[in-house]
């Protein structure tokens, strides 16, 4: 449940124009490529984003897509197993990368005149991937150790899957991105090859560049490494949509914990829809920090929750969610706090939203979008994340929209949207640690 606002915690801060110019390229083959030349600082970002992710897989076969991004790691005939991420580190960079729903990004940050090290070793692995039968089984145990420790030891986590699952009933949102359990179990060494092979193409990705470089010479080196690269004819695209809720729907998950939880959640377009704009607001103006509504009421003044948020997820291939979620203080019901989500939310219908409070949280917004690009890794980010959902010159139309939501508009979304029959609410009920005996 990221908001836009929290990817701006990245690796490395540089100054950076604003509204730097992104140089736009494409090859034969299908690749594109955005170019963003900044000369403050000796440095740049390679990132190559791939249109796959967890939305893109078969029925049981959810994480493979996160399989596959650690395989990634593993080795061409090439360069050898964990050589990857040694001959970034040996040249003075950092690396990584990261699935969601709707993609997956890898990226490296170096000295500016290091880029070709990236161009090489990203062409490399876009087509010669080794995918070794025992590394798969070795990386596969690290996928569901991890799975373990994130999620099914986090009960905040775990109900958060719960809630996706019932919220998502034909939409492949249904399945967690780091995938069920049993799916990675079940992953083989074919099924990688085969998903591999089917997004793993310059047709279907990429490239973004930011930083100290110069666009001619970076574009001559992906053309020359990249350009000889086929594309992959016949790519079947997700057609699947999630059928109108009509009705609310209620989970509930008894685990080890302190205190009771609930998320709430409602179905709501994504990115560039036109309430998109106004959705962003509302979240904002319920959770937009410590004076937001639902902090002041639920936290400060009612104190029923220790803390209490909303997120509006808009930047999505398809539509996804509007969520509340808040743990309820010691002794507090956890109804009473289910209660004041909807008391607040019914508020903003009845009454729009002052000019003030808005244009409060538009202002937020504004200012945590233009600030997060004094960065050249969330500089290339932003372009890619709103490539990956419709084109990166999205992102002006962004804070465009911003501008325009008025108070009548944010109460207009809140009756639309906020609903009980558009609702999914996911309970965590508290239970004793095993071997603990309560006190008659």
């Amino acid at each position: 449940m990221k908001k836009l606002v929290f990817l701006l915690a990245v690796i490395l801060i540089i100054p950076v124009s604003v509204n730097a110019e992104v140089k736009e390229y494409k090859l034969e083959n299908g690749l594109k490529v955005l170019i963003i030349e900044d000369h403050k600082a000796p440095i740049a970002t390679f990132q190559i984003w791939y249109r796959v992710g967890s939305r893109n897989e078969p029925v049981g076969k959810s994480g493979l897509s996160h399989l596959l991004e650690h395989m990634m790691f593993k080795g061409t005939p090439k360069s050898g197993a964990k050589a990857f991420s040694k001959i970034v580190q040996k040249n003075g960079g950092v690396d990584n990368a990261f699935t969601t729903r709707d993609y997956t990004m890898y990226y490296q940050t170096l000295a500016s005149d290091r880029m070709g090290i990236s161009i090489e070793l990203e062409a490399d692995r876009m087509q010669n991937l080794t995918l070794d039968p025992k590394e798969v089984l070795s990386e596969r145990s690290v996928v569901m150790e991890e799975r373990r420790m994130r999620y099914e030891d986090d009960p905040q986590n775990s109900l958060y899957e719960e809630v996706l699952a019932a919220a998502f009933e034909s939409h492949p949102y249904h399945w967690p991105v780091i995938g069920w359990m049993s799916d990675i179990a079940s992953i083989e060494r074919s099924d990688l090859y085969n998903h591999y092979k089917a997004y793993y193409s310059p047709d279907n990705a990429v490239i973004i560049v930011s930083g100290d470089i110069k666009a001619d010479d970076i574009i001559k080196k992906i053309k020359a490494l990249f350009g000889s690269i086929p594309a992959v004819p016949d790519r079947k695209p997700v057609t699947s949509k999630e059928n109108e809720q009509r009705g609310e729907r209620r989970v509930s998950l008894k685990r080890e914990a302190e205190l009771p939880y609930i998320i709430a959640s409602y179905h709501a377009p994504s990115f560039p829809d036109e309430d998109s704009y106004a959705l962003e607001v509302l979240g904002t103006i319920l959770s937009g920090g410590k004076s937001a509504r639902l902090y002041k009421s639920i936290v400060y003044e009612k104190k029923l929750a220790l803390y209490a948020y909303a997120d509006y997820s808009g930047l999505h291939k398809d539509p996804y969610l509007f969520s509340f979620a808040a743990t309820a203080a010691p002794g507090k019901d956890i109804k009473d706090v289910e209660n004041s989500f909807y008391d607040e939310t019914e508020k903003i219908k009845s009454t729009p939203p002052s000019e003030r409070e808005v244009q409060k949280a538009k202002n937020q917004i504004e200012a945590s979008f233009i600030m997060g690009q004094d960065s050249i890794y969330f500089q290339a980010e932003l372009a890619g994340m709103f490539e990956m959902i419709g084109g990166w010159k999205l992102k002006e139309q962004y804070l465009e929209g911003i501008r325009k939501v008025k108070p009548e508009d944010v109460s207009r979304v809140a009756k639309k949207y906020l609903n009980e029959d558009n609702r999914t609410v996911g309970i965590l009920i508290p239970t004793k640690k095993q071997g603990v005996r309560s006190e008659k």
